[in-house]
């Protein structure tokens, strides 16, 4: 499913929020919404989106396709596992968080050697976002409802041989609308 126009609005309002950021790639999910969000991000950069397994939502397995009110039915038990406990749940036919976790930390160590000192600018996933923040603040993912994660917000990790630091969380400021003097 394509992105929605309030969609597309909120992606060109975070490319205006990256004008001076000047990133040197733009990294996304090969997932639709987050690859032609990530298009709209690096048009005035003129700069090539390059899709990325790494970052792909999280597969939720015979939930997807489904509302919420649809999953707590069906999967009651499940759904109170999954808010209460998420990194003790692996989704019917799909993944845990441990799986994902580790595929996003492999991609940002690949995109970090490949782009040192160099601004990435990255878009993907609700669950993905979340897990690559917390393990910049050095928290695991069974925290992971201690982070939000809005479509369209904004984080900014600045990494270091060592260390990580987290200078933006979930910014969105940018989808304000724009005050009148």
């Amino acid at each position: 499913m394509p992105l929605s126009a309030e969609g597309r609005e909120q992606a060109e309002k975070v490319a205006r929020a990256l004008a001076g950021a000047g990133p040197a790639v733009v990294y996304a999910s090969p997932l639709g919404r987050a690859r032609e969000t990530a298009e709209i991000v690096a048009r005035p950069h003129r700069l090539a989106v390059t899709a990325d397994e790494a970052f792909r939502e999280m597969s939720f397995g015979a939930w997807e396709g489904l509302t919420a009110k649809e999953v707590r039915m069906a999967f009651a038990d499940l759904y109170e596992a999954w808010r209460a406990a998420p990194h003790r749940v692996r989704f019917p036919g799909g993944e845990d968080l441990a799986t994902v976790h580790a595929r996003a930390r492999a991609g940002i160590e690949r995109l970090r050697a490949a782009h040192p000192g160099g601004t990435a600018v990255l878009v993907s996933h609700g669950i993905v976002v979340r897990l690559i923040v917390l393990d910049a603040l050095g928290l695991s993912p069974e925290r992971l409802w201690t982070v939000h994660a809005t479509p369209a917000g904004i984080s900014e990790i600045e990494y270091r041989p060592g260390f990580a630091t987290v200078h933006r969380m979930n910014t969105l400021s940018h989808l304000e609308p724009a005050r009148e003097p």
